[in-house]
Formats: C-alpha cells, structure tokens, sequence
C-alpha cells in the first residue's frame, strides 16, 4: 500500500480464509473526481465492481480529516445495494478529542457501522473482519484455505515494485509511474530471471525515477525483492529499466497495454 492517494490502478483481490468463513477483498482503485484519461477509467473499474460484492468497506482516513473526497465516495455509495461498513482508520494518530470529531463528520455520510481501524497497528481489524463476516451469504469457499490472493505472479511483482517506487518518489511522480513485467526466465540454480520496465511521462522524471547514481532504482529493486521472494518461495533476480511515454496517462489505449483499467 502507497501513502500516496489514488495510486491504485486494479481490482486486486486478497483473500482471508478464518475457521469459520472465506473474505475475498477487492481492494479497488478509489473513487475520485477525474482529471485525466486514466483517472476516468479507474473510476470505471471501481463503479464496475460495486455491483457484483456482497459488502463495501468504506475506509476513512481520520487522521487526514473527512473531506469533499469522501462525501463524493459516500454518495456513490448510496446507491450501492451491498451493505456498507465504514474503517475509519488511522485512529493511531490521532487523539480522542479529534476522532470524536472526525466520527461525527463520518455518521453525516451515511447510517453505516463504523469501526475505529489502525491498518499499522492492526487495531480494530477483528472488529471490522467479525461486521464483515455477519454481512456475507452462507455459501462454500471460493479459494483453497493457504491462498492468499489469485493475482498472477507478473502482476504481483509489478505492483511491489511500483510501490517501492512511490514510497521513495516524490509527490509530483506517483501518477505518472507504471510498471510492467516484460519477461519471466527460469535462470540458473532456480533463479528466477525478472524484466521489470518503468515508465514514466517526462524526460526529467526518468532522472528523479533513476535517482542519483541509480539511488532510488536500486532501493526500490532490493525492497520489492525482499517481499517478492518470500511471496514466490525462491531467489530473484530483478533487472530494472525505465523508458519515457510520454502522456500515457491521457493515451488512448495506454492504461490497457500496460494492465491497468482492464
């Protein structure tokens, strides 16, 4: 996850099987006004899926401050026919005086539960999980019990990395990164080969991407390869490129050729 809003580009699907039922989360791009040709379809993908989920979790950042942005969500979410549950997350920094505040602000966007979240801290999560799991229709499990998600292994590395990659960015770059995994070898020794390729919309944000002495490039390779061998349970190789197109996020078609807005 990305500290940086409005960064997620899939419908990603996390699984959590307990002893007594089976969530799969869609963990969807949020709901935003639209600025630009990726921005709209996003919204598209988001809108997409809310009519086929058994239950909405609405995530509030109170430490931020409920604003426009979640009114706006909040109004796409009446319409909704799932039943909504609202994480007001964050609640770690923030003080009881402003949460009370913040929670009166979030019971005027809508007659929702509400459960006080830290997604760092994992306070409130048992208590979310257990509104969730009361909302869901009895049926059997969709996903063996160890399966933690059904992204493909191209599109998890990709995403890893593309997080690394914003956590180190600054704020002007986030939006215009994408990555894509080009290639996937079986190396020697049961190395897995990867071929990452970073795009980019500027010339000079190849340089910031890059970083001085290819800084940021290696940071982001060696903590994305920390998480991605132990998700894939061998060693990995990951060779890294960046290449300008410039305006993808405004192309017609770009969004699709580079997995996102599918």
């Amino acid at each position: 996850m990305s500290v940086h809003a409005q960064t997620t580009r899939n419908a990603i699907r996390g699984i959590l099987t307990t002893d007594v039922a089976q969530i799969v989360f869609v963990d969807t791009p949020g709901l935003h006004r639209p600025k630009t040709l990726l921005s709209k379809q996003l919204n598209n993908v988001a809108r997409a899926t809310l009519p086929d989920v058994d239950a909405v979790t609405f995530i509030v950042d109170v430490a931020d401050g409920i604003g426009p942005g979640d009114a706006f969500i909040a109004q796409e979410l009446r319409d909704v026919r799932a039943p909504v549950v609202v994480a007001m997350n964050k609640v770690d920094l923030t003080d009881s005086s402003r949460l009370a505040m913040e929670e009166a602000k979030v019971s005027e966007l809508g007659d929702w539960p509400r459960v006080p979240t830290s997604a760092r801290l994992g306070t409130g999560i048992s208590e979310l999980v257990e509104l969730l799991v009361g909302r869901l229709p009895p049926g059997p499990f969709l996903y063996p019990p160890d399966e933690v998600t059904d992204q493909p292994d191209r599109v998890l590395i990709a995403e890893l990395l593309r997080e690394k990659l914003l956590d180190l960015l600054s704020e002007e770059v986030p939006h215009s990164v994408a990555v894509v995994v080009e290639d996937m070898v079986e190396g020697e020794s049961g190395l897995l080969e990867v071929d990452a390729t970073i795009y980019v919309e500027r010339e000079s944000q190849k340089g910031i991407v890059i970083g001085r002495g290819g800084r940021i490039l290696k940071e982001a390779g060696s903590r994305a390869r920390a998480e991605i061998e132990p998700l894939l349970g061998r060693r990995v190789f990951l060779r890294q490129r960046v290449k300008v197109a410039r305006d993808w996020q405004d192309r017609e078609g770009m969004a699709r050729r580079f997995g996102y807005a599918t």
